[in-house]
């Protein structure tokens, strides 16, 4: 018994989109060692606050700031320095609007 074999049409499907991305060519974070965004295993403390003070310091400088920051929190990123805000920050604001959103629709 012969399978008929049929190809996918792509045409449908979504192109990449480069120029949604390009921004973070321009990022500050580009010159500086990546380790300073990303906390090591284990790291707590006066250290953690001290890298994530050093990292924020970076993005307070970078002209791609806001854009950055959306971006991580669009696809809640889960790990390091972003847009200027740590991770804890990140999910501050995310649990925040959440429960905006919860208030607003069940009013």
């Amino acid at each position: 018994m012969e399978q008929e074999q049929t190809m996918t049409e792509i045409s449908n499907f979504p192109t990449a989109n480069l120029a949604s991305w390009e921004w973070q060519y321009q990022g500050a974070c580009r010159q500086a060692e990546a380790t300073l965004f990303f906390h090591p295993d284990g790291e707590r403390g006066p250290s953690r606050r001290k890298r994530d003070a050093a990292a924020k310091a970076v993005c307070a400088q970078c002209p791609v700031i806001e854009i950055c920051r959306k971006q991580a929190l669009a696809m809640r990123e889960p790990y390091g320095v972003w847009g200027g805000l740590t991770e804890d920050e990140r999910m501050q604001i995310l649990s925040s609007q959440s429960r905006n959103r919860n208030r607003f629709a069940a009013s």
